[in-house]
């Protein structure tokens, strides 16, 4: 998946792409490009423009050119700057107005002038827009026109506030924000009513203009509409898909990004595997199995003629036939299914019990296991993993969850104020609490003060412990580690000292046999992935260790995603009352069901759209060929050594 220098696409492609392991390497590259341009304008005496953006992806560029500066001297002196858009109706001071956020992540950072930082105006009255939009153009071409435009791209397939049907000789305009783009931000402005319903934006026509463009995409949920943008026809829908026609474009992308491409999703329709330095392994062995299954049949039943038409003879070739290739799809699929997740005691396996899978590590024959659920919010365990959770009490098991942060960010306020209606009610209310309920019912909204923030957060983690009571797992097994990192007001967390020694003191008391952990890497500097890396990198200081050498690791997926078929090593079914009791664990969370109401989201999506995910799952096993179940819950397979290493997390 990794490449530095695929520039040149593939006969699906349209736009040239380079591929990096994790965010963090694809922003340095795009920093140093841009570093090297500042550099050579100002041997010229020059100045460069550039055109910028705002949002999580370019996080990690701002951040690698603060340390270019601050390191290496890299002087913004000659630089001018014109960023794309900005909210309607939101003051410059606004903390979620495009002009805070840019000071905020570089412009205070950096020696760039003050009279060369542009931003729109998100105050111009209604009667002056027209005129401002047209001041700002002209702005741009006496600068000289930019010369490097770094972009984001929405999941609408949007190019700065370019919603779908925006037109290619667009400029800088008023423009209407997409429902789905306001749901996106809701959780930065307290609510969908709260959010911004219109923006200034540049055009399509002004970035298409700029002379170097780098559009940026991270996670899996940017796959499929970089694969819309890259390799489906160019459309208004998708105004990604006009840097088509740049002669200039390239999409920086991470792995995850890069995913839905007909290069890493399916490989042998570009070519042979060998000719594209890859091997029919199992893995993609596997995929391009499932893959034709989804499309024709029941695994099993697939044909000689199947695999021809579907360019996938090379397969054949290595197995012999397609009777001795479903055969070997099939049974890895098969031997994903356990309905003992954590092994079964050995003293009670009779004769003619079904094979235990799929545990591999040194403690595969420890029984009972000392396990580690990791879950990073209060509620990511009940609602990924729930059922699992419940059979592994059943079956005897240690079980330990450790919730990594407080969640208290996601507790609004109105929840806060039912609590401390109780506590006023019977009298125990101190003058905080007094002064937070009555600024609430003024219609105010109380300021995020440390003491309040401590209350939201024994709020989930009260409902965390009701939660694992329906799970049967007691009160003196939650491990409530409140990582410092998620108290950071800075967008872009980051972890500590602090968070590894927590995470690493939790992991010397517990030595678990197996460890579950969310795997759910969409946002690079969203909470999921920086647990994940806390617990890759307080392993790696312990994979010495017997009792680390010999664990597993297993990681889940977040709240709305699942693992692609080809990539499950554990499917753990579940029964009808199995997924009901999940449900009632979900339910426990009484804040987070109010909370997606409050950002504008159906509150079925709580726990029904965890559910679907799981019924789908099944479904897919079904389809496949396999057992029918109610509802699966799957698990991808790491070795220590091997999940030390990860750089993607």
């Amino acid at each position: 998946m990794t490449t530095t220098d695929s520039l040149t696409p593939s006969r699906f492609e349209h736009i040239p792409l380079a591929v990096f392991p994790t965010s963090t390497d694809a922003s340095r590259m795009v920093a140093q490009e841009v570093a090297a341009l500042i550099r050579s304008r100002q041997r010229e005496g020059r100045s460069v423009v550039l055109g910028l953006a705002t949002g999580s992806t370019p996080l990690s560029f701002y951040g690698e050119l603060i340390r270019l500066h601050r390191a290496e001297s890299l002087s913004f002196k000659n630089v001018i700057t014109f960023n794309l858009d900005e909210y309607y109706g939101l003051k410059p001071e606004h903390p979620q107005s495009y002009h805070h956020f840019m000071h905020t992540h570089l412009f205070d950072h950096i020696d760039v002038p003050a009279e060369a930082i542009h931003v729109p105006d998100g105050m111009v009255p209604a009667s002056q827009l027209e005129k401002f939009c047209l001041a700002y153009e002209e702005k741009i071409r006496a600068a000289g026109g930019i010369d490097f435009q770094i972009l984001g791209i929405g999941r609408t397939g949007h190019i700065g506030f370019n919603e779908p049907g925006s037109a290619r000789r667009s400029r800088t305009r008023y423009v209407t924000l997409d429902p789905l783009t306001r749901r996106d931000a809701a959780g930065d402005f307290g609510g969908e009513e709260n959010t911004p319903r219109a923006a200034v934006t540049m055009g399509v026509r002004t970035i298409m203009d700029a002379r170097r463009v780098v559009l940026m995409a991270w996670g899996q949920h940017k796959a499929d509409i970089v694969r819309d943008a890259v390799e489906g026809p160019i459309t208004p829908q998708v105004t990604a898909s006009f840097l088509q026609e740049h002669d200039h474009c390239t999409f920086v992308l991470d792995a995850s990004a890069a995913g839905s491409l007909t290069r890493y999703r399916t490989p042998w329709l570009i070519g042979a595997l060998e000719d594209q330095g890859l091997a029919w392994d199992e893995r993609m062995t596997r995929r391009a199995i499932l893959w034709l299954s989804e499309q024709k049949k029941a695994i099993l039943k697939l044909t000689d003629d199947d695999y021809n038409e579907s360019s996938l003879q090379d397969l054949l070739r290595v197995h012999g036939s397609a009777y001795e290739t479903n055969l070997v799809g099939f049974y890895q699929m098969q031997h994903t299914i356990t309905g003992w997740p954590g092994g079964r005691d050995p003293k009670r396996t009779k004769p003619g019990d079904a094979p235990v899978r799929p545990l591999r590590g040194g403690s595969a024959q420890v029984f009972p296991k000392r396990i580690l659920i990791l879950s990073p919010h209060p509620d990511d365990d009940v609602i990924s993993m729930g059922g699992t959770v419940c059979r592994l009490v059943e079956h005897g098991h240690e079980v330990h969850v450790a919730y990594q942060v407080s969640g208290a960010n996601s507790v609004s306020d109105e929840s806060l104020w039912r609590s401390l209606l109780f506590a006023r009610g019977t009298g125990a209310a101190n003058s905080a609490a007094e002064a937070f309920c009555s600024t609430f019912e003024q219609g105010d909204s109380p300021a995020a003060t440390p003491e309040i923030m401590q209350w939201k957060g024994l709020i989930r983690r009260n409902e965390a412990t009701a939660a694992a009571r329906v799970c049967g797992v007691s009160s003196d097994r939650l491990h409530f580690l409140d990582l410092p990192f998620y108290h950071g007001t800075d967008r872009r967390r980051q972890l500590g000292e602090a968070d590894l020694k927590i995470m690493g003191a939790l992991l010397d008391e517990l030595k678990p046999h197996l460890i579950f952990a969310a795997g759910d890497l969409d946002d690079p500097h969203g909470t999921h992935r920086l647990c994940v890396r806390v617990l890759r990198d307080a392993l790696a200081q312990r994979i010495s260790q017997d009792w680390a050498a010999a664990s597993e690791i297993w990681l889940y997926r977040g709240a709305w995603a699942e693992w692609d078929a080809s990539e499950i090593d554990l499917a753990v079914p579940l029964s009808p009352q199995e997924v009901l009791r999940r449900r009632r664990a979900i339910f426990r969370h009484e804040t987070q069901k109010d909370q997606a109401l409050f950002l504008g989201n159906d509150r079925r999506e709580f726990w029904q759209r965890s559910e679907d995910r799981s019924r789908r799952l099944a479904a897919t096993y079904n389809a496949l060929g396999l057992a029918e179940y109610e509802a699966i819950e799957a698990f991808k397979r790491y070795a220590p050594a091997d999940f030390a290493q990860q750089k993607q997390f």
